[in-house]
C-alpha cells in the first residue's frame, strides 16, 4: 500500500512539475492575430517614420518604434487593382488579363478555384475579415452586377467569413456600402443603376453642373460625371439615394466595423484585412480634421488615416490581445498629389516630399511607383526599433503564412508568391533575390540592380505630372548608390542588361522569379 501511495506521489510530483512547461509551450504555440492595415496611395515618403517633417504620424511611428521598419518593402504595381491581386493570390497580375484598374461595376477578377491568402488563414482555423475599399471586381464573368439584389461574387467566395466594404474606389459609382453580398441601406422603390458608358437618369454631373460641386475636379481626368455628397465621380448612377455614402463618415464607418470584428473574435484568432479609402481621392476627411495639417486636404486625410491606425491599436490594448497581435501597415502604390480633384494638394505640399527620396510615384515604373511603406509589431517576436533593408513584397504574404503554419501549397496557387516569413519578422535581413514590378513598363530588381525594359510612350503622364519611367531604350540603375534613379547605367553595363532582360523574359515567359 505505501509503495502505491509513494508512486502516485511521484506521479503526482511529477506532473506539477511538468504541466507549466506544457502550458508555456501551449502559448508559444498560440496563433496570432494578424491585422493588415492596407493604405491606398501613401508614398515613401507621407510618413513621419520615413523623414516626413511637414506632418507627424505619431501612431503608425508607433508600430515602427515597438517593432520593425522597412526600407526595401514593395507592393507589385504602381495602381491599386493590380497590387491587390497580387496580395490575394501570390500571382503577379501581369500573367492574367484584366487585372487594371477596375471601374465600378467589374465582373470578379479573383479565380475562386485557387488559394487565396485569406483562404491560407482560413485553413489555419482563423476567422477571416475584408473591410474597407475592395476594388477586385464583383459578380460572374461577363454578367451585369444587379445592385439591387444579393450580389453573387466579391469577397466571401475568395476566403473572408464577413466583409464590409465599397465596390471600387470613392471616386467611382456606386458610392454604397455592401456587407457580404448586400448594398446597406437600400430602398427597393429607389433601385440603383450603374453604367460606365453612357450617361443615365437626370441627376446632376459635375460636367453640366459644376456649381453645386463643393469639391471642384480637375479638368480632363474624369471626375465630373454623376455628383455625390457634392462630388463628381467617374461613372453614372440613378437611386440608391438613401443608400449613399457621405464621404466625411467613410474613415469611421469602416473603423467601427473593423472594431466591432475584433471585440467578436477576441477569442479566437483572426485576421483582418482592413484596406482604407484614405488617403485616394476624393481627399474629404471628417470635419475633426479639416484643417488640421496645414497642407490641404491631402495632408487633412494622412491625419485621419493615422488616427484609424491609432484606434486600432487602442481597440488591441482594450482587448488585451495587443501581444499577440503581428500588425502590418503599408500601402498599394506610391503617392500621387493631384489626381483628379482641384483640393491644391500640389501647391500646399511644398517642404514635403511624398515619394521622399525616390523618383516617380503612383503610376510609375520608378522606384516611388512601389516602393512603399511598411512597418509591423509583434510584441516578443519582432524586436523594438528594428530597421530592414530585406528585400520583400506583398505578394509573398500568401506563401510566408502558408509555411508559418506549414502548410503545403499547390503548384498552380501562388506562383510568384515565396517565403520570407523570416525576413518580415526581422530573424533575418534576407529577403527576395529578385522581383518584378508593374509601372506601365515591367522592371527587374536583383540585389542592388534594377532594370526597366524599353517602353514607348510618355515620359510624364500630363495629369499628375508624374514621371512614368517609359523610355525606348533599356535603363539600369544601382540602387546602392542611386536610389533616386537619376543615372542610366544601361550603356556602361551591356553584360548586365542583357543577363536582366533575359532573366525577365525567362519569368514572363516560362514562371517563376526567385
Amino acid at each position: 500500500m505505501r509503495k502505491k501511495y509513494a508512486l502516485l506521489l511521484v506521479l503526482a510530483m511529477s506532473i506539477n512539475l511538468t504541466l507549466p512547461a506544457f502550458v508555456q509551450a501551449q502559448k508559444k504555440q498560440q496563433k496570432p492575430n494578424v491585422i493588415f492595415i492596407y493604405a491606398d496611395d501613401v508614398g515613401y515618403g507621407d510618413l513621419s517614420a520615413y523623414g516626413a517633417t511637414k506632418i507627424s504620424t505619431p501612431n503608425i511611428d508607433k508600430i515602427a518604434k515597438e517593432g520593425i521598419r522597412f526600407t526595401n518593402a514593395h507592393a507589385t504595381s504602381a495602381t491599386c487593382t493590380p497590387s491587390r491581386f497580387a496580395l490575394m493570390t501570390g500571382k503577379y497580375p501581369w500573367r492574367q488579363k484584366g487585372t487594371g484598374v477596375l471601374p465600378g461595376d467589374a465582373s470578379l477578377i479573383i479565380p475562386t478555384n485557387q488559394l487565396t491568402l485569406p483562404n491560407v488563414f482560413q485553413n489555419a482555423g482563423y476567422k477571416t475579415a475584408s473591410i474597407g475599399k475592395w476594388h477586385l471586381g464583383l459578380g460572374e464573368t461577363n454578367r451585369q452586377i444587379n445592385w439591387n439584389k444579393p450580389i453573387t461574387k466579391g469577397p466571401n467566395e475568395t476566403g473572408f467569413d464577413y466583409a464590409f466594404f465599397f465596390p471600387a474606389t470613392s471616386d467611382r459609382v456606386p458610392t454604397v456600402f455592401v456587407e457580404n453580398h448586400d448594398v446597406q441601406g437600400l430602398d427597393p422603390s429607389d433601385p440603383i443603376e450603374v453604367d460606365y458608358s453612357k450617361k443615365i437618369g437626370n441627376e446632376p454631373t459635375g460636367l453640366e453642373n459644376p456649381e453645386l460641386l463643393k469639391l471642384p475636379a480637375a479638368p480632363n481626368h474624369g471626375h465630373n460625371n454623376t455628383i455625390v455628397n457634392g462630388i463628381g465621380r467617374i461613372g453614372w448612377m440613378t437611386g440608391g439615394k438613401q443608400a449613399r455614402w457621405t464621404d466625411e463618415e467613410i474613415a469611421h464607418v469602416f473603423l467601427s466595423k473593423a472594431a466591432q470584428f475584433m471585440e467578436d473574435n477576441q477569442k479566437n484568432p483572426f485576421f483582418l484585412y482592413f484596406s482604407l479609402n484614405d488617403i485616394h481621392v476624393p481627399r474629404m476627411p471628417s470635419t475633426q480634421f479639416k484643417g488640421k495639417s496645414k497642407m490641404g486636404l491631402r495632408g487633412d486625410v494622412i491625419l485621419q488615416m493615422d488616427w484609424t491606425v491609432g484606434e486600432i491599436l487602442k481597440k488591441l490594448d482594450e482587448l488585451k490581445i495587443a501581444e499577440n497581435t503581428l500588425i502590418i501597415f503599408s500601402s498599394d502604390n506610391g503617392p500621387v498629389l493631384d489626381d483628379g480633384y482641384a483640393d491644391k494638394a500640389v501647391e500646399l505640399a511644398k517642404g514635403h516630399s511624398p515619394a521622399g527620396p525616390l523618383r516617380g510615384g503612383k503610376y510609375s515604373a520608378f522606384e516611388g511607383g512601389a516602393r512603399i511603406p511598411w512597418v509591423a509589431r509583434w510584441p516578443k517576436t519582432i524586436t523594438p526599433g528594428a530597421v530592414s533593408d530585406a528585400l520583400i513584397c506583398q505578394i509573398d504574404l500568401m506563401a510566408s503564412f502558408a509555411g508559418f503554419f506549414q502548410q503545403k501549397v499547390g503548384s498552380e496557387d501562388g506562383v510568384d508568391s515565396f517565403n520570407v516569413m523570416d525576413a518580415i519578422l526581422g530573424k533575418t535581413k534576407t529577403g527576395r533575390t529578385s522581383l518584378v514590378k508593374q509601372g506601365g513598363a515591367l522592371s527587374l530588381t536583383q540585389g542592388n540592380w534594377k532594370y526597366i525594359e524599353p517602353r514607348e510612350g510618355k515620359a510624364v503622364q500630363e495629369l499628375t505630372n508624374t514621371e512614368t519611367g517609359n523610355n525606348p531604350k533599356p535603363q539600369l540603375y544601382d540602387l546602392s548608390k542611386d536610389i533616386g534613379e537619376k543615372t542610366n547605367l544601361a550603356d556602361k553595363y551591356p553584360a548586365r542588361v542583357k543577363a536582366m532582360s533575359a532573366e525577365l523574359d525567362r519569368i514572363r515567359d516560362l514562371g517563376r522569379s526567385k
